[in-house]
């Protein structure tokens, strides 16, 4: 049976709010940084990986806050991201829904986690535990999405793509401890695979893809990135919305090069198909005005 996961709604998300910070600094500001493309090269071993932590904030035009916190490691090959392991939170209390929520927004108020081997992907917690068949607590994706529902709204830079970095740095201006620039939606999408799983296989709007991406990254004195922030218009996610509506995304690495080893869930755990029988995610209807392809 189809869910509608709309209880919290984007008035939530019309709390939207996060203040879009100056990134910029003029190249004068600050000598040329080392440049982290070679140093995350450098870190790209199997077995090794590097943690993060993540604040998402919305902004309405006139206030700010808090909408979603989120942790992972990533785990490298020679080549990028080989897997992770990320858990997400609604800035959400169950207090906060009223005096009779319903399960599903109930559910929305606690951590969903994410585990992607590869392309495929384990979703558990969250709104994942409203669709499961009883006594399963993963579902399997294959091709599915990095981060689940709060990914969404996460980092759309990958730092570990040697493509990526490489197309932010072209037109990246050197500030204060590290980089700025600026991306469009449109451009990103042709690099990053991560950014396109990201997005739940979404087929953007045109307006979506217009939208454009500000970043600062900055650096350690060994060029790995220890601080990343992107901003971006409501837009770039729901492919609508006034241009006051935005998104600020703050993410700090830490134990780059450190030892990681993720494994998907056990067997038993886990289900390729949600109650309704169906085993794509675009059987579902999502919260926050997120939409995937059919």
């Amino acid at each position: 049976m189809k869910r509608t996961l709309t209880g919290v709604a984007l008035a939530t998300a019309a709390a939207l709010v996060a203040a879009t910070p100056a990134l910029l600094a003029t190249p004068a500001q600050a000598a040329a940084p080392k440049n982290p493309v070679a140093a995350v090269k450098k870190q790209l071993v199997p077995g090794k990986g590097v943690k993060f932590s993540e604040r998402i904030s919305v902004t309405d035009g006139t206030r700010s806050e808090v909408f979603i916190r989120r942790t992972g490691t990533f785990q490298f090959s020679r080549s990028g991201v080989a897997a992770s392991d990320i858990t997400g939170k609604f800035a959400l209390n169950v207090s906060d829904l009223g005096d009779e929520p319903s399960e599903e927004e109930k559910a929305l108020a606690t951590p969903e986690r994410t585990i992607r081997i590869g392309t495929t992907s384990y979703l558990s917690g969250g709104m994942w535990t409203t669709v499961l068949p009883e006594g399963e607590t993963w579902f399997k994706a294959k091709n599915g999405p990095t981060g689940g529902i709060t990914g969404v709204f996460g980092q759309p830079v990958n730092v570990a793509e040697q493509a990526t970095l490489k197309t932010l740095l072209k037109t990246a201006k050197p500030v204060s401890g590290g980089y700025a620039g600026t991306i469009t939606v449109r451009d990103l999408r042709k690099v990053s695979p991560w950014y396109r799983a990201t997005g739940m296989d979404t087929r953007p709007t045109a307006k979506a893809l217009k939208s454009v991406i500000s970043w600062k990254l900055t650096l350690d004195a060994a060029g790995l990135p220890v601080r990343l922030v992107a901003t971006f218009p409501q837009a770039a996610i729901t492919g609508s919305g006034s241009k006051r509506n935005g998104v600020r995304v703050d993410t700090r690495f830490t134990g780059w090069g450190g030892a990681v080893s993720i494994k998907a869930p056990t067997a038993e755990d886990v289900s390729s198909e949600f109650d309704n029988g169906k085993d794509d995610i675009s059987s579902l209807d999502l919260p926050f005005g997120v939409s995937v392809a059919k």
